[in-house]
């Protein structure tokens, strides 16, 4: 791994030019070599290709522009396509990789080669790269390998992993299909479902430890897409449903996992419609209220797995509901 290319990063942009500047610093800042840098531009009209081309003398970019489809899901499986390391990340335009980054998960990757996905927390950070809290996994932490139906089981209640945080083998990306490009807000949970189901002996390991930063700002693209919370809700579902009925395990723990999915596609639509103010609090309060027709064992299981706390408090702080 020390002399041949380990990693490919994904990034796609479009109009990106408030938050790339500082994307790309943090990726400067990890000093790691053998690694290549896939930016698939979707067309952009502000000073995105600009401030792209003044890294190409410090950063191996590999820059593909694109007349504007308006999808960046398309956009990442080309970039999946033209990618040539043995491990694949996605980084979109706002968000950012922490101090050391590379580094430790290098070591780790060197350490259990067999590894097929590995996870870490973020943190998240509002539009001025402000703290807002912590974003974990609800997983056994390293050195222990993460058991791939318990990772299912989790990932069918709430998408837990930010997109900057997994690193995957490509080969493994590119044999289940890449990413769907009909959904442009669940692509990501589906891509780490499919991943998961890929094989029974999936090598999967958490890192308890966050390194990277999921910005959450109003003019975020899940965010404006989410007013249309029909399709949201239909995407969730599809997702949801899709995984819950090719899962192997006995018809009641799917039963018991389908219905916490069910509830926490609910919290997700209301979350999403607070976001455009056609949601209020107290809908989403007697929501959750309602969660105790789950029994004491599901509501439990909801609010760990989902790490509903987590996503609320740093909606809360950024203004976001």
């Amino acid at each position: 791994m020390n002399d041949h290319l380990w990693l490919s990063v994904l990034i796609p942009t479009y109009n990106g030019d408030k938050y790339l500047k500082d994307t790309l610093d943090s990726i400067l800042e990890q000093n790691e070599r053998n690694v290549e840098y896939i930016i698939i531009d979707d067309g952009s009209t502000d000073r995105t290709l600009s401030i792209i081309k003044n890294y190409e003398d410090k950063i191996p970019i590999k820059l593909f522009e694109r007349k504007r489809i308006g999808n960046w899901v398309a956009n990442t499986n080309f970039a999946l396509q033209n990618a040539s390391g043995d491990y694949v990340c996605l980084l979109h335009q706002d968000d950012l990789w922490l101090n050391n980054r590379l580094k430790i998960i290098k070591e780790i990757l060197n350490d259990y080669p067999d590894t097929d996905l590995l996870l870490h927390p973020s943190i998240f950070i509002d539009d001025r790269g402000k703290k807002l809290g912590l974003w974990t996994c609800p997983l056994p932490a390293f050195p222990k390998y993460v058991n791939r139906d318990i990772l299912i089981e989790r990932l069918l209640i709430q998408n837990f992993i930010s997109i900057p945080a997994p690193i995957f083998k490509r080969e493994i990306a590119l044999q289940v299909g890449g990413m769907n490009e009909k959904l442009w807000y669940t692509a990501d949970w589906d891509l780490w479902l499919k991943i998961a189901f890929h094989k029974r002996d999936e090598k999967i390991i958490y890192y308890p430890y966050p390194l990277s930063a999921f910005r959450i700002h109003s003019s975020s693209q899940t965010v404006v897409r989410s007013s249309k919370t029909g399709e949201f809700y239909n995407q969730l579902n599809v997702v949801a449903h899709d995984c819950l009925d090719r899962w192997d395990v006995s018809a009641y723990r799917k039963k018991r996992i389908r219905s916490l999915a069910e509830f926490s596609i609910q919290v997700n639509t209301i979350l999403a419609r607070m976001a455009h103010g056609k949601g209020s609090r107290l809908e989403l309060i007697k929501l959750l209220l309602s969660s105790f027709s789950l029994g004491f064992l599901g509501v439990y299981k909801y609010l760990r797995y989902s790490r509903i706390h987590e996503r609320i408090i740093a909606r809360l702080k950024a203004n976001i509901i």
